[in-house]
């Protein structure tokens, strides 16, 4: 089975989501053809950059000739703007209360709480107004992607990041999704990120898509409503039941797009997976952070069957106790009571203790909720004056038992087997014994004879 892995130890963004797809292989001219399509006014550039040591692919929107920025760079640079602004107004003593207002930026007005300007650029805010009203609805911009020139599967794909996004803005601002203006998502920019995620990852020609923990960073950022914490309310919706976590970087490292990218298109999130890698690929996104690579990387290849995938994973406990004063034949009745008592194995080794003794360590195995019974056993039973106790993984191989019939009787046989193939068998020893005690018969030859048994029913 072919899968994409993501590896989002710098979260993600539609820019970087594009960035590693195209660093992968995915063609440009594809995506490029993809943009034309939609008849927006938008373009792509790609470009190659490196990010504390690691050459990417970064992909940026050109929107009506201007470049897509990462809005808390917008929002820098907009305020910059506005205070020089306010400086030369004041200078020129054409400021009033009336003129302010009319050109406060108008996606800071609180009736309009629900529109954030494109990240194009920064103009003025009489342009930004002109030129992208109050946004677009959900009903719009399903239109714009059902006319388009993409496979069926795309175009349910982005319609469906879409709706997701609307439907995380309606909670957080307790309204209805049609009435949502899509504020950062509903820019040029943000509809470029989507629906050429949607055509890019077709274009993969994987099975599953697989993405790693995400790294949502920290901070706050300011943004059309104000300051918002980060994860931003919206991102943070879309990634119920993801593994998230932050490293302490500032700043907001997976956006409302990219979460909603990810809450759609992944099958599963998980550690690297197993697989033979075919293809890799650095998608940068806009900021450089120092020490820090600001990319996600993607790596695309053949999923491989291993016998870590197949093998049952449980936790043991492992109860130890080191004996010098006791009865051997006390310990031996000890790890008969374990057994009975539910130990999964018990196991007594020769040391060397202080003082040149010679001495026992008693080792039982057991399931997590038996530990505490078990170490009771111990102090009991035992001269110890202290019991170590620790967890393990243990790997398991598939048991089961099969009947065979010997010229004594029947005999259980314990049958190992990995991925459908049997690895080990052996007869039951107490069954053998038995037989071997009742019919006066050699314990060896009642095992033999069942083990060729089962050898014929192979």
């Amino acid at each position: 089975m072919r899968i994409a892995y993501f590896d989002c130890f710098s979260g993600m963004s539609g820019d970087m989501f594009l960035g590693a797809l195209v660093d992968a292989g995915v063609s440009p001219g594809l995506l490029e053809q993809t943009v034309a399509g939609l008849s927006i006014g938008a373009r792509l550039e790609i470009s190659r950059v490196s990010r504390s040591g690691i050459t990417a692919s970064k992909v940026d929107v050109y929107a009506h000739g201007e470049k897509d920025l990462p809005r808390e760079v917008y929002w820098e640079q907009r305020e910059q703007a506005h205070r020089h602004q306010h400086r030369d107004e004041h200078g020129h003593h054409h400021h009033d209360h009336d003129h302010a207002h009319d050109h406060e930026p108008v996606e800071l007005r609180e009736h309009n709480f629900t529109q954030e300007p494109s990240r194009a650029g920064v103009p003025a805010p009489h342009e930004h107004q002109h030129k992208q009203g109050h946004g677009r609805r959900l009903a719009e911009i399903r239109e714009i992607i059902s006319t388009a020139n993409l496979s069926a599967n795309a175009k349910t794909t982005a319609i469906k990041i879409f709706e997701a996004l609307g439907a995380a803005e309606a909670k957080i601002h307790n309204c209805d999704i049609g009435e949502v203006h899509f504020h950062e998502v509903g820019a040029v920019d943000a509809m470029v990120d989507i629906v050429c995620a949607a055509v890019g990852a077709e274009a993969l020609g994987v099975h599953e898509i697989v993405y790693s923990p995400l790294n949502v960073g920290g901070g706050t950022v300011k943004c059309a409503h104000g300051t918002l914490p980060i994860p931003a309310p919206a991102t943070l919706e879309l990634l119920k039941d993801a593994p998230v976590y932050s490293s302490g970087i500032e700043a907001e490292l997976v956006t409302p797009t990219g979460a909603a990218i990810i809450k759609v298109l992944a099958n599963r999130f998980g550690q690297f997976p197993a697989m033979k890698v075919e293809k890799i690929g650095y998608g940068a996104g806009t900021r450089d952070f120092p020490g820090h690579a600001n990319v996600v990387r993607i790596v695309v290849g053949e999923v491989v069957q291993s016998f870590a995938n197949h093998v049952a994973q449980e936790t043991i406990s492992v109860l130890e106790a080191n004996l010098d004063d006791l009865n051997p034949q006390v310990c031996g009745y000890v790890m008969d009571r374990a057994l009975q008592e539910g130990a999964l194995d018990a196991f007594v080794m020769p040391v060397q203790m202080k003082k040149s003794r010679p001495g026992m360590l008693l080792t039982v195995l057991c399931r997590p909720e038996d530990a505490a019974k078990l170490a009771q056993l111990i102090f009991t039973e035992t001269t110890t004056l202290g019991v170590r106790r620790r967890e393990e993984v243990r790997q398991a191989l598939a048991r089961k038992w099969v009947t065979v019939a010997t010229q004594w009787g029947d005999v259980r046989i314990k049958v190992a087997s990995l991925n459908g193939t049997v690895t080990n068998y052996a007869p039951e020893y107490e069954d053998c014994r038995r037989i071997a005690a009742a019919q006066q018969v050699p314990l060896k030859s009642v095992m033999q004879e069942a083990v060729q048994a089962y050898v014929r029913l192979k």
